[in-house]
């Protein structure tokens, strides 16, 4: 369940730093918290539960008090799991000789504190985009230092692998920049630059000192952080030099994309001969529709006809035989569907069986998730068979021949395994 996913996450960290102890490692772990679906381990529930709010968002009308308690007690949480990993450092005496980098990836989920800035997550506005970063490097990293100036997640690994004397992996151009000598000599002068924010169509630019935003207006962050007062007509250069700056940076990195996004699904890597294709990567064909309209662990509902079916936009790197697992969930009167997945030429048929059909579970929210994201039930995996990949791009597509019952599945993953 989810109150105890992020203990999980730290025992296998643990454990591999623990495998790894004696070589170069890089260890990544993803919490995915705070944020929604609320679930939280009930001791840190209960230290937060009707406790006042003292810092409230820039919308407190809309603020929900106890989705704000929530991220509370799930960052309490968070901060006791980093914990047991920079204690196991200690204990195996890695503490010295290891980085450690604590950042965010964007702004709170909901509409809370966010120390003024204005924008949550899913904005380019500066409290969409601007979150913490905390690096540590005993005897190294002088304590307590900080840099001036702005810097990005695109910064990371040009400055590890600096800081590891590890060359770059990459032959293409860096957009990052090095801040190494910044870090090392705690100067906490930062170079002039700007850094470009994109979602979903916008695109805003960070100075050190001005923002421009989407809609074009300029900011100057010095002495208005959170974004009121458009400076533009009393900046017109700045403003003039900034939009072009957007206009250039979208004929440069957006190409003729702009809104879509068309790149495929990598399949069949020898490297990584396992590839899950998640419901939430997939396009739903027909009256088949996710289990929720957030894409985020959301599976495929409502497949009732022959007419309908799912894709996947693969583009496969090795031919080969490809065995194929699909999770899913069947009423047990519906059970016996034909199925079929097809590439290209290449094809498998196979039999949904036997029916499973689980409750959906009941213990894994302290509070009531957003209806936008699914309430997850456990899915079984079918084993379909082996199918015969060749390289190249193109549709992966499960579809039904027979469908005895009212229903052919519900789909949450399909996996194609190279042999």
């Amino acid at each position: 369940t989810r109150p105890a996913f992020g203990l999980t996450l730290t025992k296998h960290a643990i454990n591999f730093i623990e495998t790894n102890q004696h070589r170069p490692f890089l260890c990544y772990i993803p919490f995915n918290t705070p944020h929604s679906p609320w679930g939280v381990p009930k001791e840190d529930w209960e230290r937060f539960r009707g406790s006042e709010i003292s810092q409230r968002g820039n919308a407190p009308a809309a603020e929900n008090l106890d989705e704000t308690r929530c991220v509370l007690a799930m960052t309490e949480n968070l901060d006791r799991n980093v914990g047991r990993v920079l204690a196991r450092l200690d204990q195996l005496g890695l503490t010295t000789n290891t980085i450690v980098v604590y950042f965010s990836d964007n702004g709170p989920n909901t509409p809370r504190w966010n120390g003024g800035m204005k924008g949550r997550k899913g904005s380019v506005d500066e409290g969409g985009v601007r979150s913490p970063l905390f690096i540590r490097w005993p005897g190294r990293i002088p304590a307590g230092s900080k840099l001036s100036g702005i810097a990005g997640a695109i910064d990371l690994m040009p400055t590890l692998c600096a800081l590891a004397s590890v060359p770059l992996p990459s032959i293409k151009p860096v957009d990052g920049l090095d801040l190494s000598k910044n870090l090392l000599g705690g100067s906490g002068n930062l170079p002039d630059r700007r850094i470009f924010s994109h979602w979903n169509g916008a695109v805003s630019v960070r100075t050190a000192k001005f923002r421009l935003d989407s809609k074009g207006a300029l900011f100057d962050m010095e002495s208005d952080p959170g974004q009121s007062r458009d400076v533009a007509v009393a900046n017109p250069t700045i403003a003039a030099e900034l939009r072009t700056a957007i206009v250039d940076w979208r004929r440069d990195v957006l190409g003729t994309l702009r809104l879509k996004d068309d790149r495929p699904f990598p399949v069949g890597y020898r490297e990584f001969p396992v590839t899950p294709l998640p419901a939430r990567d997939g396009v739903a064909h027909g009256t088949v529709k996710r289990s929720a309209s957030a894409p985020n662990s959301s599976y495929f509902v409502n497949w009732t006809s022959k007419d309908d079916s799912i894709t996947w936009d693969v583009e496969v790197a090795t031919d080969g035989t490809y065995d194929v697992v699909i999770d899913y969930t069947c009423p047990l009167a519906d059970a016996g569907s034909k199925i079929e997945l097809r590439f290209g030429d290449s094809a498998i048929t196979g039999t949904v069986a036997p029916g499973w059909d689980p409750a959906l579970h009941t213990n894994q929210d302290t509070i009531p998730r957003p209806v936008v994201e699914s309430r997850m039930k456990d899915f079984k995996p079918l084993a379909l068979g082996a199918i015969t990949l060749t390289k190249g791009r193109g549709q992966l597509t499960l579809r039904a021949l027979e469908i005895p019952g009212n229903t052919v599945m519900e789909v949450r993953r399909l996996k194609l395994a190279l042999r």
